[in-house]
């Protein structure tokens, strides 16, 4: 049977290849598609998501623009690798877009499409917490609807990603999808959802590296491969990492991770906003904290020679 999956993304470069990977996977039925406008230009991301879903023929899955505001604006810096993307020639063969955009905000499409599903729907997100959040506010009874969050945020027992250039009254210990709205997390993880959660703990230890990149070079026969060398390209001149890739990989590849447990809290106010502290007593979640960096990245390799 069919895992239903609904993904919530904000239109970043890995946002983009783990929407990517994840139309690749078998036995996972995507019933939509949520773009945050958080990382992102959000009409450019909503166009580059429709894209690569006719570019995939997925074009019968819907795409809807949640119309949530965060608290921390991205860089705009971060934000226009969105407009970039829109405009990459793979992603602009044809001349209209098939993949529908819904008629509804994305925070209601998301309300709607869990009420409607035959069983409980695993969220995945690879952005801010808000569209959720907000779509916990419009009907609280959808969280019985919620079999589990996969979610690529915080930072556990590792300094966050939040730099002083861009927030400089922040300690830097917020990753930046709870950064951008911390009351938002703190509003999921009051809920009684089960939470797994992707941090930068384990997302700091698989960095998109030269030789990755070669091997994906390799295979740029492959239209997927190909786009997805375009979007690492634009990463070059950072640090990058294979965030929301690594997050997404759970849903079909759990056998490659251990869990572990946590009790936390999220830090809502001050310098330390978005923080995600772990304490005694606290929320439990259970965050990814090994994988097999070989046969995840072989994975992927694989996934994408098509």
């Amino acid at each position: 049977m069919s895992k239903l999956v609904l993904f919530d993304h904000d239109g970043a470069i890995d946002d983009i290849l783990a929407t990517l990977l994840l139309m690749t996977m078998p036995d996972i039925e995507v019933l939509g598609i949520i773009v945050t406008p958080a990382d992102c230009y959000i009409n450019a991301a909503l166009n580059v998501t429709r894209k690569l879903l006719d570019l995939m023929e997925c074009h019968q899955i819907p795409v809807a623009e949640s119309t949530v505001r965060g608290i921390h604006p991205f860089p705009a810096l971060y934000r226009r690798d969105s407009l970039i993307m829109d405009n990459f020639p793979i992603l602009n063969q044809q001349d209209s877009i098939k993949t529908p955009l819904a008629s509804q905000t994305g925070q209601q499409f998301m309300v709607e499409t869990l009420h409607h599903a035959s069983e409980p729907v695993t969220l995945m997100v690879t952005g801010p917490l808000t569209t959720v959040a907000t779509a916990l506010d419009i009907d609280p009874t959808i969280e019985g609807k919620i079999k589990e969050i996969v979610w690529m945020g915080g930072a556990l027992n590792v300094p966050g990603n939040v730099e002083k250039e861009f927030a400089p009254e922040h300690d830097g210990s917020a990753e930046w999808n709870a950064y951008w709205d911390a009351v938002a997390v703190d509003k999921v993880w009051q809920s009684n959802i089960p939470l797994i959660v992707c941090s930068l703990d384990i997302t700091n230890t698989v960095p998109v590296t030269p030789e990755f990149i070669r091997k994906l070079a390799k295979q740029r026969h492959y239209q997927l491969s190909d786009l997805a060398g375009l979007c690492y390209a634009l990463a070059i001149p950072q640090d990058y990492y294979c965030w929301d890739v690594l997050a997404t990989s759970y849903l079909h590849r759990w056998d490659l991770f251990s869990l572990k447990e946590w009790e936390t809290e999220v830090i809502t106010t001050g310098s330390s906003q978005g923080r995600i502290k772990v304490v005694e007593k606290g929320r439990k979640i259970l965050a990814m904290d090994q994988v097999d960096h070989n046969k995840f990245h072989d994975y992927i390799l694989k996934q994408w020679s098509r």
